[in-house]
């Protein structure tokens, strides 16, 4: 193995490592409660959410909420 190639997975593993690194440091607890809940209600009553709305997941999700379920997806 030449010293080029060695330089170079040293570099990628510092960038992967500081890339996880900072990935996990502002990783949120919980899941999200801002745009998770908007996107739902929106994908289900075909309405349009904030700029720039996301179309085509907005279409998707109502595609998929009104296929039947096995009953109540709440307790």
């Amino acid at each position: 193995m030449n010293y080029q190639k060695l330089n170079n997975i040293k570099v990628l593993g510092n960038f992967w490592g500081f890339s996880s690194f900072v990935f996990l440091s502002t990783m949120e607890q919980t899941t999200s409660l801002w745009d998770c809940g908007e996107y739902i209600t929106t994908a289900n009553k075909l309405e349009v959410g904030h700029p720039p709305g996301a179309p085509f997941f907005m279409m998707l999700g109502r595609l998929f909420s009104a296929f039947p379920t096995r009953g109540k997806m709440h307790p």
